[in-house]
């Protein structure tokens, strides 16, 4: 780069006063050149040592112009210059250094002043404040970076808030589990005591050991269902996807759940359209989501109440929905619903068994297969419908 500037100068100066002049020239630019570029690339490699913007910026002026006077100095006496001329031309170069650093220190200062509004804002984000808006007084790099400075600070905000929130449901699980394991394990050591200590006579007997053996189910189903739950949370999934009709999967789970609804009077329809297309699923995981739909909906129906399930097909995924002429769903609950250990309503303890993570366990099946659940409007009873991708 020096070079080519040397010959810039002096191809200048030879077009106009000729080729002695422009060589003189040339040679001029060179020897004043080297040292500023030599020492300015040592002063660069050093310049970690400088923790100041400003003396940096001074540092850099002093050694550019200072240089250039000494070099003017000694190529004057060496090429035997006037010492007027050489005085004259030191004189222009401190006049157009200081014009430099001026100028360079009014476009420096505005800069400084935004790296100290970034460094204050970031300092500010790091003492934990989220709401903190960092805004320069420029719109270029700078202003790019106060911009991803305020993103991050946006992003930390939203992670936090969903830590915390995965705190509170953490929290939630672990108590309802306790109060879940709480319940059955009393019981079972009740029980178990008034065996032991020979308290009840044979018939009671046989009747304490048949209840015994529902508690033992229930804490078997949740241990099991908390398993699952967990390996679904986790990404720990390893189905083989198949094409799966779904007429046939539907009637195989009616046929199954049937004389459940039987003993409570329900009436069990199934509403197929004819064509629909087979799903890209894995039959048992999709039948266990039908398996705890319908046994929600039946749980939930009165007598000669009625459950219907129905599926079509809409472009490149089918839907299925299961639905209840039962109490209903308020829509407040709704979401909260597929939430794990979730009671709603009363907020009355889970009987019969349930482990209570029938909805949630549903709808990590059906996103696993890439897909969505959730509750559609109704005026009367819960509908929940489901979609997964159609097979190919």
């Amino acid at each position: 780069m020096l070079a080519v500037a040397g010959a810039a100068g002096g191809g200048l100066t030879a077009a106009v006063y000729g080729a002695d002049d422009g060589l003189l020239t040339g040679l001029l630019l060179l020897l004043c050149g080297a040292p500023v570029i030599a020492l300015s690339h040592l002063f660069a490699r050093r310049q970690a040592k400088i923790q100041s913007l400003t003396r940096k910026f001074v540092l850099g002026v002093s050694l550019a112009v200072g240089l250039v006077l000494v070099a003017v100095g000694v190529v004057g006496a060496l090429m035997f210059v006037s010492p007027h001329d050489a005085f004259l031309m030191a004189i222009l170069l401190s006049f157009a250094g200081f014009l430099a650093a001026y100028t360079a220190s009014l476009l420096a200062r505005g800069l400084i002043e935004d790296i100290r509004v970034v460094r204050d804002g970031v300092v500010a984000v790091g003492r934990g404040r989220r709401d903190a808006h960092i805004v320069t007084g420029s719109s270029d790099e700078m202003a790019d970076l106060a911009n991803a400075a305020n993103r991050m600070a946006e992003q930390l905000s939203v992670r936090e808030e969903q830590r915390d929130a995965a705190e509170d449901a953490r929290r939630g699980v672990v108590a309802a589990v306790s109060h879940d394991l709480r319940t059955p394990l009393t019981s079972l050591r009740l029980l178990a005591e008034a065996i032991e200590d020979d308290l009840v006579d044979a018939d009671t007997r046989r009747r304490y050991v048949g209840q015994m053996s529902v508690h033992i189910r229930s804490l078997s189903a949740l241990i099991e269902d908390l398993f699952e739950l967990s390996r679904l949370q986790a990404g720990d999934i390893q189905w083989s996807m198949q094409r799966v009709r779904l007429d046939e999967l539907i009637e195989d789970t009616v046929e199954a759940m049937r004389p459940h609804a039987d003993a409570k009077r329900v009436a069990v329809e199934v509403r197929v359209h004819g064509g629909v297309a087979p799903a890209q699923a894995n039959p048992e995981k999709l039948q266990r989501v039908l398996f705890n739909l319908l046994q929600n909906a039946i749980r939930h129906t009165p007598a000669d109440g009625s459950v219907t399930v129905a599926a079509e097909s809409k472009g490149s995924i089918v839907e299925v929905e299961v639905a209840d002429t039962g109490e209903g769903l308020p829509p407040q609950e709704r979401e909260r619903a597929f939430e794990p250990f979730y009671r709603g309503g009363n907020g009355q303890a889970r009987t019969g068994g349930r482990s209570g993570l029938g909805l949630t366990i549903c709808r990590a099946i059906v996103e696993a297969h890439g897909g969505m659940i959730w509750f559609v409007e109704s005026k009367a009873g819960t509908r929940v419908r489901f979609c997964v991708p159609a097979a190919r």
